[in-house]
Order: C-alpha cells, then structure tokens, then sequence
C-alpha cells in the first residue's frame, strides 16, 4: 500500500478513496498575486509594499466598503462610525474566539462528577494520553470495605465450600475466578482454589499457581471470603465432584441475579457441604447484585489476581526494550490484532481473497460450525450486513489506515498482541508498510528467554496482557475478554492512557465509499473517535462491569 501523506486541510476533498492515499497536488488554490500591479496597493518609492494602517479611513474603506465616503465629509460622523465599528470588530472576535474555541476543546465536562462530552473546555489532545481534565473526576476506591472493617464471619459458620473449573482462555478465566469469589460471598461458602480447566481451542494443562501468586490472592481476600487451596480431606472421593450429578449445581443461567444463589444455590450447599458449579462462565449478573458485591469482583480483578514474580518481570523487561528501541525513550503503542484463522471463520465475515482461500475458509466454517453453516447459500449476505453493522473483525491494512488518519506517524512503535494471523504477510503487509517498527514479544527476546514461558500457553498470554496494559495507546481490533479486561484496567489505572476502540460500523461505510477524499476521511475518524479513548462514561443497564469499572469501582475524586 502507498506510503500516506497527510493533506493540511480538514475540510477539502480528495479525489482518492481513504484506502487509495496517493500523492496529493502540493499547489494551492489561494494563489497571491505579488506583481507590481497585483492588486496590492501600491508601491514605496523604494519598491517595498505600501500599507495602509487598518484604522485608517482608507483602510476601513479596505475593510467595510458599505461605509461609502461619509467617513471623508464630517468628523463627527466619522466617530460615530469609528465607534459602531469598534463595536462590531469587539463582538466578532468574541464569536471567533468562541468557534476556535469550540473547534478546539478536547469535548469534556462534567455532569453529576462524570466527565461527558462538552464543548467549553480548551485543552489541545493528544495521540497520546487523554485530556488531564478527564483524570481529575474520578479515582479507583474497590480497596475499600463498607466500614472499613472485616465482615466474614468465623470458619465454623461457612455454609460449605464451592468449587468451580475456570474454562477458556486467560482472560475468560480470569474473570471467572472473579465471580467465584463474589459468590462464595454471597453465599458466606468457603472458595476451594478454582482450577484452570483445559478446553479444546487453548489445550493448555495450567494450573492457577502456574500463573496466580497464590499466597497473596488468599493472603489479600482474607477478611472477605475464605480461600482454601484444596478440596477437604474429609472428602475422599475428589472424583466424584464434576462427574456426579448429585454434586453439581448445573443450569445457573447467564448472569444470574444474587438471589438465584441464594434461593436456588445455597440449600443445596448445606445439604451436601460441598457442591461444584457448572458451567461458570458469565453466571452473575452486574445490576443485580449488591454494589459491594461488585467493588469486591474489582478488588480481586485489580489487586488480588498478581501474576507471578517471574511474569512481571519478563513483562517489565519487554516494556522497557519496546521503549528503547531507538535508543532514545519513546512511547509505544500496543494493538491486539484479532484476526487469527478461528476469529475470522467465526465471524462469518467475508474477506477479500482469492477463490481458493474462499473455498478453504467455507470448508473450515463448515467443519466448524455446521449449523451456522448450513450450505453457505445464506452467508454473503449475512457478512454484508455484519460489516454494516461493525461486526467484523479489521483487517491489519484497515487498522494502518485509521492509525495513520488519527495522526500517528509512519515511525511509531508497535507492539503487536495476536495469534498466526490469517493470511500470513501478505495480509500484513499493508500494516508493515505503514508502521515498519511492528514488533512481537518473540522479536523483543530471544528464545532462551521464552523457554520457560513457553510450557503453558497462559504466561504467553499474560506476557501480553501486561505489555497491552502498561502501553502509551492501547488500540483493539474486535471484542473478546482480553480487550475489554484491558480497557477497564487502564481506565480504573486514571482513564490517563488512551484506549482506542475503534468505530468499525462508521468504518466499513467510509472504506466503502470510492469518493471519500484521505481529507474527509481523517476528519471522520478524528470527529468519531473523540470519546472511543477510554474516558470516563455513564453506566448502565447490564454494562459491562470488566470494560466499565467506573460507578462501582471507581469513587469521584
């Protein structure tokens, strides 16, 4: 893809689409006219311009021509006049003030101590952070305990003990072992350690002290919900749990309300004093729960769940390597490119390709996802609509492009966090040449240095995550836990680091449009992704609590 050139003009049209970017016309329209009999005014006697001096009665003729030559016939009207037009200059550049000024706001306020979109408040933005207006409203406070004061009670009052396998990936884990603990609260049921199970996608054997420093997750919950690292010995038969119906709590629904635990959950715990739950992902709810029940899932999301020593440090390590990579220290932008094999077939979107990737794609799909499939008849138009919709993952030549319009230069430092992307270079290629200083974690250490990490797939992965965390920009390609895990934490962090979300919907209508100039095309990414940074906003109803810390988690400054 052609190198981008950046046109001096908001506001004026190119002729090439955002996704053609060529070489532009370097002339201008406003052509000034220097010769002698130019239109100038005329010449000193040494040859420099003469000027008149605006406030001059030929330099308001200049200026207000609608004047006529009264201003030359009497003084008295002549001050008058100097008068109304010192009045009407006054107030015309109050109102040029007001525009540039509203032109230029980074679109903040505050409303009820939540910083929204306004147009008063002038502060320049930047590629990278945040306007400091937006990191002055609110603080992370899910530390805190109501009464500051532990309320768990003695251990011979638990009404049983929990247990649950951890599916997914990381992040999906992550999140699950969260929601255990803000269970076992609810039903005062002691935690056995959750176990990170394998699942068919990550076919991964980790297990939670692999990944977890264990000692202070239980260590840090200590005075909420009480921790045990293993089944009990009074219970012999630990195959049982899983495997017995009589010792599972099956069908919780998604996002289920605290009282269903309490009504349907809990009697059965203290009949059978231990009981697994199955499956456990996504099965508590955000707007039916009590609010302390939510800051204790961001007190084990932020400050219990501690990867191992081990993993901080190859993080902190990677972070300072991609910070100096030129010698000098820069900043550097971290993207989680989502556009693996399994993502893409997912999706059922349709990427250009050649017929033979298109065959091998619907086969896969197929294979995969038979009843989705059906006979593919349906799917062409099914991925138009997705894509009109913003359901399609971006293509690393689409993110190149929407990078290069928010402003960020050809030499910016990028560390990518993805899988085998599908189409291997050809399909970055287009990235690559845009943004040359594209890294991965392979390329910033050697393979010795990985060895140890490369056992389980999660410490790659948390590898990752902390790299994306600890960025300058964070950039997501498309949905998924990891994403959203890493928005929230970066916002509960200060809302400081941009999180950039991109508008895929208003997207694929503008890569769709062949008359959008590169002019128009940066204005409407600029314009739209005002507030896609990971700035504060307003919950509500069943908004994400692990993308949207704020109103629980967070308390105003």
């Amino acid at each position: 893809m052609a190198e981008l050139r950046h046109s001096s003009s908001a506001g004026s049209r190119s002729s090439s689409s955002p996704l053609r970017v060529g070489d532009e016309d370097s002339s201008s329209p406003h052509v000034h006219d220097h010769s002698p009999n130019g239109g100038g005014g005329g010449d000193d006697e040494d040859g420099r311009p003469r000027h008149r001096p605006i406030w001059s009665v030929s330099g308001l003729h200049s200026l207000f021509p609608f004047l006529g030559d009264d201003l030359r016939v009497s003084p008295q009207k002549n001050k008058i006049s100097l008068l109304l037009i010192l009045v009407v200059a006054v107030v015309s550049l109050i109102s040029v003030y007001g525009i540039v000024n509203h032109l230029n706001a980074p679109y903040l306020c505050k409303k009820d101590g939540i910083v929204l979109n306004c147009p008063h408040v002038k502060e320049s933005p930047s590629p990278w952070e945040n306007p400091l207006s937006a990191t002055t409203s609110w603080k992370p406070c899910a530390e805190r305990r109501i009464g500051g004061v532990s309320d768990l009670r003695p251990e011979n009052e638990t009404n049983g003990y929990v247990f649950i396998h951890a599916e997914g990936g990381l992040n999906q884990q992550r999140i699950a072992i969260c929601n255990a603990v803000a269970v076992a609260k609810i039903m005062n049921a002691t935690l056995i350690l959750p176990v990170l199970k394998q699942d068919q996608i990550w076919k991964d054997q980790t297990k939670f002290e692999d990944i977890f420093d264990v000692d202070h997750f239980i260590d840090y919950l200590k005075d909420d919900v009480r921790i045990v690292r293993d089944i009990p010995d009074w219970f012999t038969d630990k195959a049982e749990l899983f495997s017995s119906i009589r010792r599972t709590v099956k069908n919780i629904p998604k996002y289920a309300a605290a009282q269903f635990y309490i009504d349907n959950v809990l009697p059965r715990i203290k009949e059978k004093k231990i009981m697994a739950l199955k499956p456990f992902v996504d099965r508590l709810g955000y707007d039916n729960v009590p609010q302390e029940i939510n800051r204790l899932r961001c007190r084990v999301n932020y400050h219990a769940l501690k990867f191992l020593p081990e993993i901080e440090q190859m993080a902190d390590s990677l972070v300072s390597r991609m910070r100096n990579r030129t010698g000098n220290p820069n900043p550097y932008m971290a993207l989680h490119l989502r556009f693996e094999k399994g993502m893409v077939g997912l999706s059922f979107c349709d990427f250009v390709g050649t017929r033979e990737e298109k065959a091998r794609m619907a086969e896969y799909r197929q294979k995969e996802w038979p009843r989705r499939f059906k006979n593919g008849s349906h799917l062409w138009q099914l991925a138009l609509q997705k894509r009109k919709e913003g359901r399609c993952p971006l293509e690393p030549g689409e993110v190149a492009v929407i990078l290069r319009a928010m402003g960020y230069p050809k030499e910016t430092q990028i560390y990518v966090a993805s899988g085998q992307v599908y189409g291997g270079q050809n399909r970055m290629a287009p990235l690559r040449n845009m943004f040359p200083n594209l890294v991965t974690k392979e390329d910033l250490a050697g393979k010795e240095e990985l060895a140890s990490f490369r056992k389980h797939v999660t410490s790659l992965a948390a590898l990752d995550f902390l790299v994306c965390l600890k960025s300058d920009v964070f950039v997501m390609t498309h949905g998924g836990n990891f994403a959203k895990l890493i928005i929230g934490a970066r916002r509960y962090m200060g809302h400081r680091q941009k999180s950039i979300k991109p508008d895929k919907g208003l997207m694929s209508k503008s890569f769709g449009d062949p008359y959008m100039g590169w002019a128009t095309f940066v204005e409407d990414v600029v314009v739209t992704h005002q507030t896609r940074t990971g700035l504060p906003e307003e919950t509500f109803p069943n908004y994400d609590l692990w993308e949207n810390p704020l109103t629980p988690c967070m308390c105003k400054a």
